[in-house]
């Protein structure tokens, strides 16, 4: 299944820094707009200083993926952030990738760049993933700041990207409209980071439909971070029926208050998903997994 983020966890922050109290731990969780959760996802940041801390919660992510039965993750590196606070990316990533070695399951990388840094630290986070495909990194992408910037300003780490044989999932119509989508389709992206506003042009989505582009779609982010007004809300129920491919996903975890299994129970209890249709949502996400897992 894919994807989950690194950094995240208010456990993992309070194993790495126990000066710090659940309350406030849990206070630093709590945001009504995507902008705050920007600024809970730096606060998280900030007590990652070292490579070990790192390697905590990488081995906490997959166990806890392990005790959901995940049996294949790709996992979003935001590496953009490394960078952007200055950190040494080298042996950040190497315990990263010692302990996804280490784990149950086979665990795949894709390297993030953020909107709001820049091109040309972007351009530096698709290098670093294309050296780094030895080590299990098979995606390159860009999130952050949807309204930051058009996405077409990193054509050029895209196109890097790809010429050195990596796939492309940024993040695009989260919290603005299909142009954002449309605009990460011109760049090459191969999956979509979330995409639900696609739902608000009926091009768009045949067009999703009928190139088999799927959605990385993560019903409780969009929630918490206000990107739908309401669980109802959500489109993820008519994305699926319109035939457009569509694979459940966590986003962050602990910053949305969820895990993968709840995330599909979700799908089924307040959008109507059957057995069935969640099995196949479930092979989905393994048919446009970047690795060959069957």
């Amino acid at each position: 299944m894919f994807t989950w983020r690194v950094p995240s966890g208010r456990r993992r922050c309070g194993e790495i820094d126990p000066a710090r109290t659940l309350e406030e731990i849990h206070a630093r969780y709590q945001y009504e707009d995507f902008m705050g959760f920007l600024m809970a996802y730096k606060w998280v940041n900030l007590h990652l200083t070292e490579p070990a801390h790192y390697a905590l919660i990488t081995r906490r992510l997959i166990e806890d993926l392990v005790r959901q039965g995940v049996v294949y993750a790709e996992i979003i590196v935001s590496v953009g952030v490394m960078l952007w606070r200055k950190q040494e990316f080298a042996p950040i990533f190497d315990a990263i990738a010692t302990e996804a070695e280490r784990g149950a399951i086979p665990v795949r990388f894709s390297f993030d760049a953020a909107r709001q840094f820049g091109v040309e630290l972007a351009e530096r986070v698709a290098e670093l993933a294309v050296a780094a495909r030895g080590r299990g990194v098979v995606g390159f992408g860009i999130g952050g700041d949807e309204a930051h910037s058009s996405i077409l300003g990193f054509r050029g780490a895209f196109e890097y990207a790809k010429k050195n044989g990596l796939h492309l999932n940024p993040h695009a119509g989260e919290v603005l409209g299909p142009q954002s989508v449309w605009e990460a389709l011109e760049c090459g992206a191969e999956r979509i980071g979330h995409g639900i506003r696609s739902f608000d042009d009926p091009v768009l989505v045949a067009h999703l439909r009928d190139r088999q582009i799927p959605l990385e779609v993560s019903i409780s982010s969009n929630v918490c971070t206000g990107a739908v007004a309401a669980l109802a809300a959500h489109p993820v129920r008519r994305l699926y029926d319109a035939g457009v491919p569509v694979v459940l996903n966590t986003d962050d975890p602990p910053m949305f208050h969820t895990t993968l299994l709840r995330e599909y129970q979700i799908a089924k209890d307040e959008f109507g998903f059957s057995e069935e249709e969640l099995r196949y949502t479930a092979a989905q996400s393994l048919r446009f997994g970047y690795e060959d897992v069957s």
